[in-house]
């Protein structure tokens, strides 16, 4: 690319917490808007966000937040649920939450005078990733520094167990196969389990610690994305059980990796906060050198846009949106 890739945000929208991860909903909810949830120290909000990009009358961006929900313990993970709706009667807003006191919370809410939660509890140490199974949403799996995967029915009880061998970072359902999972644990080692038997099909090897986070492209399931040490690295899990493709990226330490929702060659990272700011990083495969570089103060979190190149990452009192090409 000729011109410096590195800017400044596209569009921020200001928040009254600092932010400490924030997602776009990654299903279809039936609205043109598009929702998104972040998480502060004690809330979590939900709000819906159109760009330029996909509506011609809007001027950059146009951000509403639609509720506030009373979280009273840092956040440190949201997941949504496939069952959000906007165009049903009432709407349903149904995500979960990892906290800093070691549980899950799975609030829903119709937006009005329905507004519950319910507590999941049995990890004993943080956890660092949860996700929804995308087609029903009647489970959730958890990772843990507790050296778990747990798989919870929407009653809070747990169906599933796995012992890890290290902390799990990172944990992914596949989009279509909903007995398939994929679990990154921090030693390197990224299993794939089936649900069905509730033992391993498959694992990769990163041969580089620590792995922080792991993410599988939903454009290709046969392609894996992680970042460990400060290096990006990519396994084309048909070919071998190590990485095809690697790079160092963050001189502080890699810290998120996210693929892209529309495309498999493009994909996102971030550093862990340096001494001045947190390096974030957008990369094509088809580039040798990132496509586009920002820094963030204190940033945390990063997610894309379902239907446009966009990221989105938390900062202080603030999201900042990134939009690239394809």
């Amino acid at each position: 690319m000729k011109q410096d890739a590195s800017r400044n945000a596209a569009y921020t929208v200001d928040c009254e917490d600092y932010v400490h991860v924030v997602e776009f909903n990654p299903f279809e909810n039936g609205d043109s808007g598009n929702l998104i949830a972040y998480g502060g120290n004690n809330y979590v909000v939900i709000g819906t966000c159109t760009f330029q990009e996909e509506e011609a009358d809007v001027e950059g961006i146009q951000y509403k937040t639609l509720r506030t929900f009373h979280h009273g313990v840092r956040v440190d993970g949201i997941a949504w649920s496939p069952e959000t709706r906007l165009d049903s009667l009432p709407p349903v807003i149904k995500f979960c939450t990892s906290a800093a006191d070691m549980k899950i919370r799975l609030f829903t809410s119709d937006l009005q005078d329905k507004n519950e939660y319910k507590v999941l509890e049995g990890h004993t140490d943080f956890i660092n990733g949860l996700v929804f199974d995308p087609k029903e949403g009647q489970e959730i799996a958890s990772v843990s520094d507790d050296h778990s995967c747990r798989i919870w029915n929407l009653e809070g009880v747990q169906t599933a167990h796995f012992v890890l061998h290290s902390p799990g970072m990172s944990v992914c359902w596949h989009p279509e196969e909903t007995f398939k999972l994929m679990v990154a644990e921090k030693n390197g080692t990224i299993r794939f389990y089936d649900l069905l038997a509730q033992q391993a099909i498959l694992s990769l090897e990163s041969e580089q610690v620590p792995l922080m986070s792991a993410h599988w492209c939903l454009k290709n399931t046969f392609k894996v994305g992680a970042v460990a040490g400060n290096d990006w690295l990519i396994w084309d899990i048909t070919r071998s059980s190590y990485p095809q493709n690697k790079r160092p990226v963050h001189m502080d330490r890699a810290c998120l990796f996210r693929w892209s929702t529309i495309s498999e060659n493009l994909f996102a990272t971030t550093g862990y906060p340096g001494k001045m700011a947190s390096q974030f990083q957008i990369h094509h495969l088809g580039h040798p050198q990132p496509i586009l570089m920002g820094s963030v103060a204190v940033g945390s979190g990063l997610s894309w846009h379902r239907t446009l190149p966009l990221c989105v990452i938390g900062g202080d009192h603030k999201l900042l949106f990134w939009v690239t090409e394809v």
